[in-house]
């Protein structure tokens, strides 16, 4: 497993960068003391979570009885879902978000930074290299320690470069990531003509 394709592959479906204005808008009503904090507690759980899908991933695909070509093409069709909302940014929201509250595990941790096509990843990767544990679990800090260093400074990004160099960026991160989920998609549906003829 090559460590710095997987950790690239996972910053960019974390997507720190089309996160920023999440962030921002869902920690406006948190005092400005407590936004740090709030921003370092929310991506250490989102971590958390991530480690507990590649711990499991394995006992969670036997318990569903999911094959793992069933899950790199679904994993493929996430992938590129989020990526064409990346690509073509809409209005409405993903998710809700707790006006007034300070949040705690929803949206940030979950579905933000831990959503559906970075668990559906993790779980890819663990179930396709099953003795590259640790390998992936490195890519997965790496990838987490970044991504949250950019969440940190996202206010003072936002105010250094402006919106449409943020813009700009997320539609980049999402051409690439378009390109990752219809490989992922190519190979599942390659494993799966492969095994009928087995």
């Amino acid at each position: 497993m090559d460590f710095l394709a997987t950790t690239i592959l996972l910053f960019l479906v974390i997507d720190p960068i089309g996160n920023i204005p999440i962030f921002l808008a869902t920690l406006r009503s948190v005092p400005e003391e407590r936004r740090l904090a709030v921003t370092l507690r929310e991506c250490l759980l989102g971590f958390l979570i991530l480690v507990l899908f590649l711990l499991f991933g394995q006992v969670f695909l036997q318990m569903l009885r999911l094959s793992e070509t069933s899950l790199g093409i679904a994993g493929g069709i996430i992938l590129f879902l989020i990526a064409l909302r990346m690509i073509f940014p809409s209005s409405e929201p993903l998710f809700g978000t707790t006006p007034g509250a300070e949040p705690l595990l929803f949206p940030l941790a979950v579905p933000t930074i831990a959503g559906p096509s970075a668990l559906a990843t993790v779980l890819l990767l663990v179930s396709h290299n099953p003795g590259e544990f640790w390998t992936v679990l490195a890519a997965v800090a790496v990838s987490m320690g970044i991504s949250t260093l950019i969440l940190l400074c996202s206010g003072m990004l936002a105010r250094l470069v402006g919106p449409r160099v943020l813009t700009a960026s997320e539609r980049l991160m999402g051409l690439i990531l378009t390109a990752v989920s219809v490989e992922m998609f190519l190979q599942g549906i390659r494993t799966f003509v492969l095994s009928l003829h087995n």
